[in-house]
């Protein structure tokens, strides 16, 4: 017999109702994807497991009594290895002492260093130590200010300007005379000091932000400016004093003059225009004039050549130099031919390496060296000039850097051949008298 024969009316619509109470409740609150899995069995194959994850997806997300409430995450239980290694970084942070940069002994930097490495906890932080980190105003100390003042006069340039001061006096025709020599050479040395002092004060905004000078004296403020004019002072007035009257009136002019053209014109001019390289060069080239005029009292020719070798030497020497300082250059606020004429400047470079040949060739013919001088000096010309055509066909640091360096040793070995191959004064008198008796010997035979 059937159910629905068994149930009376009643019954039936009791069952009826619960059945569409089901339906309400349970399955229209199914998942989407349940049903559409139901009603394709013929697409795939269902199998017990994907019905179990079904029902377990149904009872978590729709059956409110047995849903899975998330947990709050529980605090991480810290390892007691973790605090050990916390409180020995703490040890190990305060064991660190800080080191003064300022006068700081070898020793000492030395015992710091082993400190740290063992983890010496006898070196706490101390008040005295945190003292040194602050900045506070450098004292000068006498044993630092002879240094102090070589870096300010920019001792190496000195010496070369010295350097190039005596082999024009020992070219000039002339016997040497070692007073007039020495007092030549202390004058000119004193007066490159103090343009070179003057230099560093006018700088000291501009050298601060290049790499090559922020460590000068007056950047650093090892001393006080007015110090640095004082010393410049010092020098300067002196130096020329010297020139003018223990060796004669026109090298101390000249003298004067340079640190004029220093100061006054070349150092502005570095952040107006490129044409400071020339007057740079001009400043360069009359260091040896100044030693030849100390030698004779006069402007030769003989003088005017050697300060030609000097400037066109100039050239491939500082636009090599400055090939490789254009960041420095530029950050500072300098215009340089490596700047903003990058071409022009290898150009003028070539250029100035070819003109030293020519200039070489000059010598024997103004009668102040033999012909010997053109031809040994030939190879060395040739390589700087080679190495100046590698510079303007390259064009990087490379190129500049072997052009500078060779500009080094190529100029005092040029002026030492030009010495060996000089002219002696008893030659020149025998060439003299030869002239002079022919021109006798030429009268006597005009006469009846």
């Amino acid at each position: 017999m059937s159910a629905a024969r068994c149930c009376s009316p009643p019954q039936a619509l009791a069952v009826g109702i619960f059945v569409w109470h089901l339906k309400k409740a349970r399955i229209r609150q199914v998942p989407c994807q349940f049903v559409q899995l139901c009603r394709a069995p013929g697409d795939r194959l269902t199998t017990f497991q994907y019905f179990n994850f079904l029902r377990r997806m149904y009872v978590t997300q729709y059956n409110k009594d047995l849903s899975q409430r998330a947990k709050p995450k529980s605090d991480s239980v810290v390892s007691p290895f973790r605090e050990s290694q916390l409180d020995q970084e703490r040890k190990v942070i305060q064991q660190i002492t800080p080191v003064s940069p300022v006068h700081q002994p070898l020793s000492e930097l030395r015992e710091i260093k082993a400190a740290a490495e063992i983890g010496d906890p006898a070196r706490p932080l101390t008040a005295e130590s945190k003292e040194e980190r602050q900045w506070r105003e450098m004292k000068l100390r006498l044993d630092d200010l002879p240094g102090i003042l070589a870096r300010l006069s920019k001792i190496k340039l000195t010496a070369l300007v010295v350097s190039t001061t005596s082999a024009g006096f020992a070219m000039a025709p002339v016997p040497f005379d070692l007073p007039c020599f020495l007092l030549a050479s202390l004058g000119t040395g004193l007066a490159s000091c103090a343009a070179n002092s003057i230099n560093q004060f006018f700088e000291v905004p501009f050298d601060s932000n290049m790499n090559r000078t922020k460590n000068r004296p007056l950047v650093r403020g090892q001393i006080s400016p007015l110090l640095a004019v004082c010393f410049a002072a010092s020098c300067g007035v002196p130096g020329i004093a010297l020139l003018t009257m223990g060796v004669n009136p026109l090298t101390g002019a000249l003298g004067a003059f340079n640190i004029f053209l220093y100061t006054c014109c070349y150092t502005p001019m570095k952040r107006m225009s490129i044409a400071n390289t020339w007057v740079g060069a001009v400043v360069g080239a009359i260091p040896p004039v100044m030693g030849w005029t100390a030698a004779t009292g006069s402007l030769d020719a003989g003088a005017l050549l050697l300060g030609g070798i000097l400037y066109s030497w100039q050239f491939p020497h500082f636009n090599a130099l400055s090939w490789g300082l254009r960041e420095d250059y530029s950050r500072g606020g300098y215009c340089m031919m490596s700047v903003t004429h990058p071409a022009l400047c290898r150009r003028v470079a070539l250029r100035h390496c070819v003109a030293l040949i020519g200039l070489c060739t000059v010598a024997p013919i103004l009668d102040i060296t033999t012909w010997t001088f053109p031809i040994i000096s030939l190879p060395l010309n040739l390589y700087i000039s080679y190495l100046g055509f590698r510079f303007y066909r390259d064009a990087d640091r490379s190129s500049s850097r072997k052009l500078f360096f060779c500009s080094l040793w190529h100029l005092p070995l040029l002026l030492l051949v030009m010495f060996s191959c000089k002219k002696s004064l008893l030659e020149k008198e025998e060439q003299g008298d030869a002239l002079s008796g022919s021109h006798g010997r030429a009268m006597e035979i005009r006469l009846p």
